[in-house]
Order: C-alpha cells, then sequence, then structure tokens
C-alpha cells in the first residue's frame, strides 16, 4: 500500500470538477483508492464521496492506494494537485 498526503492548492479547493478529475484517475484504477480528510474516509473512485469531504482550499488530503497500479495511481493524482486541477492557485 502507498499513502500520500497531498495539499490542495487551487483556490476553490475540491468541487464538483476537481472531485471528477480525481475520479477520472482513481476510477479506472485496478488499485482500490480511498481519501481521507478530517476525519473522513471515502472511496476515491466514487466523485459523490469525494465531493460530500468538502475539501476547502489550504487542506492536505491522504490517499491510500493499495494493488498492481498503485505506483502509477499516486504518480498521477501527485501530478493533478501540483496542477492545481489545471485551475489558479490560491
Amino acid at each position: 500500500m502507498v499513502v500520500k498526503t497531498l495539499k490542495v492548492t487551487n483556490k476553490l479547493g475540491v468541487h464538483a470538477r476537481p472531485a471528477g478529475m480525481i475520479v477520472d484517475i482513481t476510477g479506472p484504477a485496478k488499485s482500490d483508492v480511498s481519501i481521507v480528510f478530517d476525519g473522513s474516509k471515502a472511496n476515491a473512485k466514487s466523485i459523490l464521496n469525494v465531493m460530500m469531504l468538502a475539501i476547502p482550499f489550504g487542506s492536505e488530503v491522504k490517499f491510500e492506494v493499495e494493488g498492481e497500479d498503485e505506483e502509477l495511481v499516486v504518480q498521477k493524482l501527485e501530478q493533478l494537485f501540483h496542477d492545481n486541477f489545471n485551475e489558479e492557485a490560491g
């Protein structure tokens, strides 16, 4: 299992579009992917679960990825967060 903590640096946090981008990465993955924020853990393959966490700007989220493509999934998530979900940084 790979555990990776990432910081939300886009101004609007993880709203619908970024949540969809996370699911675009995690959904097709062979690995199980969970997202943990503020004491809550959710299936990162479900857009509704990701959105319900209501993750604001400046927050740190933890991804727990376990499976045969875990390294690739984490790498893609790191790039997505690094690119601020292609939005303006805060």
